[in-house]
């Protein structure tokens, strides 16, 4: 069965355009949304093939899907807006806002560590199930109350799920508002965004199914893991179906639930490459490297910003200073400030290869081959 390819794209990109529909012909994509926004202007949106696995709907320009931790990159966005507002600062401790959370050695963690992956709390101590991410504040409190799993600052370790509780309970506090919330009425409206933090009901009729292959569930993960590793994916297993069930779609994980497409992705991150969300120096604090080296969870090198993923081994391409966020199974956001560029991808079959999917590096690849040219 063919795919028709909808969309616009300028010439000068006519390379990434061929390399998302080979991302069909090629690589296993069923449905998938890509987009590139130079200095607020969009210069390529395409959306193709099908939302469900059995192809009969097809993937249109309104429709969302769960990016798992591209996810992240929005949580980081909206830190750096609370920083850009002076309601905290990256140094200040937790624990001020949440003195409950300062216990076991974390009273030192500071906002910058906890969104860097530093704070040693990815995943509970105690046996869990995923269920016990859908009640947030009983979460937080036992994420908080948790002795960490390394002397935070000592590393990072990914908090896959995790962060998404800490995160949500942290903002709350700082803002008033859940993150929830927040994302609905300072980016959702204002920028007329396809964009929520889990997925209303009301919007389940534009939701692609997430599809993926039975050796990507983490529960066939259960051999060589360090301690960290077998608390972050195995305590609680997170299946890669989850998507896919109305318990997931209604709790708020700013780690992992957000549902959107690549247009209202490059849209939101080309606004925040061109300074019109935070001021060029909140930019430079919420992307300054905090850590770098093994990361303890993911087992390969990540160097950190305050939430962000800073470009590591050329992930996001040739510029060293481009950094984003990229999902399991393949979503990703990539930002280059130098070039006020935010290249975007969505997509439901998921992918098995944790770093350098092949339909990632090749879209990556054609964008900056248009990008050098462009300048």
């Amino acid at each position: 069965m063919s795919v028709s390819i909808h969309g616009s794209a300028d010439p000068a990109f006519s390379a990434l355009a061929d390399a998302f529909a080979d991302n069909f012909a090629e690589r296993g994509d069923v449905g998938a949304s890509l987009a590139l926004v130079i200095d607020g202007q969009s210069v390529l949106d395409l959306h193709g093939g099908w939302r469900d696995a059995a192809r009969t709907q097809a993937w249109a320009a309104d429709s969302v899907v769960n990016v798992w931790s591209t996810t992240k990159a929005v949580n980081a966005l909206c830190f750096s807006m609370l920083v850009d507002r002076g309601l905290c600062a990256y140094d200040d401790l937790v624990a001020r806002w949440w003195p409950e959370f300062g216990v076991h050695g974390k009273d030192g963690v500071t906002i910058a560590m906890l969104l860097s992956h530093q704070a040693g709390l990815c995943s509970f101590r105690d046996p869990a199930v995923v269920e016990d991410f859908y009640d947030l504040p009983r979460a937080a409190a036992r994420l908080a109350a948790s002795e960490p799993l390394w002397p935070p600052g000592s590393r990072s370790g990914y908090h896959a799920i995790s962060i998404g509780v800490l995160a949500g309970e942290l903002f709350r506090r700082i803002e008033g508002r859940s993150l929830t919330d927040f994302v609905a009425a300072e980016l959702t409206g204002p920028l007329g965004l396809h964009l929520t933090l889990g997925l209303p009901v009301s919007e389940e009729g534009r939701r692609a199914e997430m599809i993926a292959p039975p050796e990507l569930a983490t529960s066939n993960m259960t051999t060589d893991l360090n301690p960290s590793q077998a608390a972050a994916y195995l305590n609680p297993v997170i299946e890669p179906l989850l998507p896919n069930t109305a318990a997931w779609r209604a709790c708020e994980l700013v780690s992992a639930n957000g549902f959107s497409n690549a247009a209202s992705l490059a849209r939101l991150f080309g606004a925040y490459a061109r300074g019109d969300l935070v001021s060029p120096a909140t930019l430079a604090q919420a992307t300054a490297q905090r850590i770098s080296g093994l990361d303890e969870v993911l087992g390969v090198p990540a160097r950190w910003a305050a939430g962000f993923l800073l470009n590591t081994d050329g992930l996001y391409g040739p510029s060293p200073r481009a950094f984003g966020h990229s999902g399991w199974g393949g979503s990703f956001v990539v930002v280059d400030p130098d070039r006020r560029a935010a290249l975007a991808y969505t997509m439901n079959r998921m992918g098995t290869d944790l770093v350098g999917d092949p339909r990632d590096v090749a879209l990556i690849a054609a964008a900056y081959e248009g990008l050098v040219a462009h300048a």
